[in-house]
């Protein structure tokens, strides 16, 4: 999840045991093998511990490297290579997923391309509606969610809002314009703002994608052997330590030190738990991959409604990954769960 966080005009730039039915001891091997299938849970028994730890290095390493320029240059969050270094980071979880497969094809032997896709959740789309279905709930549920964090952030009075003209968004505005030039009408400006969201998210998929092929299409199956639990939280964990690099220059958080990344870790548990349960519940990585780049577009949503004179909260605070939109998640992940929707019959897509 690596996107731009802004609240007015401040900017710190910022989203069950897997086994197959159990065989009677008078049944034939062959027999066993065809019911797992069947079954709707991974084939996989055990952890590949081997294939998650070079994923672990290869993306941590491949970060770092990527990142290094910014520590080099000095320049922090003002250094204008910032962006394309973090789109270019994005891309490190699907190299760390090659060198993961590369290990698993020694352990377990060569695979077709299909069976490659099918296991990363990238192909076939079946079931086709839920798959797609999720995907459109994805796009407009994770800017709903930052959208919701704002609401709280305003009924404890850390902001003041201004939802008819716009004050804060057209003062930035007008000092970005030249002197004398006149600002085009803020409310049709606002309007292709909030329409640029789903498109947006639909924009940012192949950013999106390099890391939701890591963290949800092949980091969260390995894991799942472990349980669902500790799978989504260890796999969100990860995802959100490997924003180290930028994390320690002040990137979401306007924070330098390990209270960053604890920060990171926090919101990227939450938020994996909720892309995570999309990739369980249609074995699909494709609403992961819309919903991250959801959350990524509706990133600067606070900066479009925030009054002139608001004061502007930290970022760790009400920021789209601070800790109000975390509990705004959280609670959205419990009535999940009170609804059923972490059953094991609910979760019976099939994973590689």
């Amino acid at each position: 999840m690596v996107s731009v966080d802004r609240v007015s005009d401040e900017r710190a730039d910022p989203t069950v045991s897997t086994t197959s039915d159990a065989a009677t001891p008078d049944a034939a091997p062959g027999a066993a093998r065809e019911a797992a299938p069947e079954s709707g849970h991974s084939e996989a028994t055990r952890v590949p511990w081997a294939a998650v730890a070079v994923f672990a290095v290869v993306s941590c390493g491949l970060a770092w490297a990527v990142a290094s320029p910014l520590w080099v240059r000095g320049l922090g969050m003002t250094d204008p290579l910032l962006p394309v270094i973090a789109a270019a980071m994005m891309l490190t979880p699907a190299i760390a997923t090659v060198a993961a497969l590369l290990v698993e094809r020694r352990q377990r032997g060569r695979r077709g391309a299909r069976g490659i896709l099918r296991d990363l959740g990238m192909w076939p789309l079946r079931p086709l509606g839920r798959t797609l279905g999720m995907s459109a709930v994805a796009i407009v549920a994770l800017p709903l969610l930052i959208a919701a964090g704002l609401a709280v952030v305003g009924l404890l009075d850390l902001a003041r809002f201004d939802l008819v003209g716009f004050s804060g968004f057209a003062e930035q505005l007008e000092a970005m314009l030249p002197a004398g030039t006149p600002a085009p009408p803020i409310m049709l400006l606002v309007t292709m703002q909030l329409v640029m969201i789903p498109i947006g998210a639909i924009i940012n998929a192949p950013l999106a994608f390099g890391e939701e092929i890591g963290w949800r299409g092949w980091l969260l199956p390995a894991l799942r052997p472990l349980g669902v639990w500790p799978a989504l939280l260890l796999s969100g964990a990860f995802w959100g330590f490997w924003h180290s690099p930028l994390i320690l220059l002040g990137y979401n958080f306007g924070l330098t030190d390990v209270s960053g990344v604890l920060l990171m870790i926090l919101a990227c548990m939450v938020l994996g738990v909720l892309l995570g349960w999309t990739r369980l519940r249609t074995g699909s990585v494709w609403p992961a991959v819309f919903g991250h780049g959801a959350f990524n577009a509706a990133a600067g949503l606070g900066a479009l409604v925030v009054a002139a004179d608001s004061p502007v909260p930290p970022a760790w605070l009400a920021g789209p990954a601070g800790l109000i939109t975390c509990a705004v998640m959280a609670a959205v992940v419990a009535v999940l769960v009170a609804a059923g929707q972490f059953r094991r019959d609910r979760l019976d897509a099939r994973l590689g």
